[in-house]
């Protein structure tokens, strides 16, 4: 499979996904991009078949600088249409691509390829990533978001705690996991730890969206605690490029 996995960037076999952001108030905010496999014979591969062993093998690397670099390309043609001009794109990073010594590096030699506008972009990172090597995370992050780079961190409230490292972490968005929205409306406990979230962000001044979002109950719920930004199958399923730009345009004009 590893063998196979080296010539899949090589055989444009890699394919970006698209699964649409939305605001209450603003509409289509942008997207979350996410890498598929096109297997020639296995057909299309989820990034949990495959993403382990291309952080394993070092493969993540070249893999994760093609998806920063094809989604840089994609705001760079949205940047010239006055309707799509501000979609965002959250691209996730892995913790093996964050750790090498010159990821900052790689990251500006794609903008300067693309000469997309940074703010328009957003980094995904998991907590347990952003808690290792704290110093050097905070580091990276900071010389980043000097550029306009916003940072994510994904699946919160499932890792390590890192509430004693808010404060101090240059994160401009907290991401609500899943597994506390699913049964929001149903579990007491699960609605408690996502208003602690929403009330801890906005206390902070950290925007926070919920993932995960597949009913109306689910959206009620989470606009009653005071979020407003959602990501989820009630929105639209990761799709391919131009799936989400007619997704994203019937949003707009709607």
């Amino acid at each position: 499979m590893e063998s196979e996995l080296r010539n899949a960037l090589p055989g444009h076999q890699l394919k970006l996904y698209y699964q649409i952001q939305v605001d209450h108030a603003q509409g289509v905010l942008g997207a979350e991009v996410l890498l598929r496999w096109q297997h020639p014979q296995h057909g299309l591969v989820l990034p949990d078949q495959f993403i382990p062993m291309a952080e394993e093998s070092g493969l993540i690397l070249p893999i994760g600088e093609w998806v920063l670099q094809t989604a840089c390309e994609q705001l760079k043609v949205w940047a010239a249409n006055p309707a799509t001009e501000k979609f965002l794109l959250s691209v996730n990073v892995s913790a093996r691509q964050f750790r090498q010594p010159d990821f900052v590096a790689v990251v500006d030699k794609v903008l300067a390829k693309t000469g997309v506008n940074p703010q328009r972009l957003k980094l995904e990172l998991t907590e347990s990533l952003v808690l290792h090597n704290i110093v050097d995370t905070i580091d990276k992050m900071k010389v980043l978001n000097q550029q306009g780079i916003h940072f994510s961190m994904d699946d919160f409230g499932t890792g390590y705690s890192s509430l004693a490292h808010l404060t101090s972490l240059p994160i401009q968005q907290l991401k609500i996991d899943k597994s506390f929205v699913r049964n929001i409306a149903s579990n007491h406990k699960d609605a408690v730890v996502v208003q602690t979230i929403i009330g801890m962000a906005h206390n902070l001044g950290v925007a926070v969206i919920a993932e995960g979002v597949e009913t109306q109950e689910q959206r009620a719920c989470l606009e009653r605690f005071g979020c407003q930004t959602y990501q989820g199958y009630l929105f639209g399923r990761p799709v391919p490029l131009r799936e989400f730009e007619e997704l994203a345009m019937q949003g707009i004009t709607t």
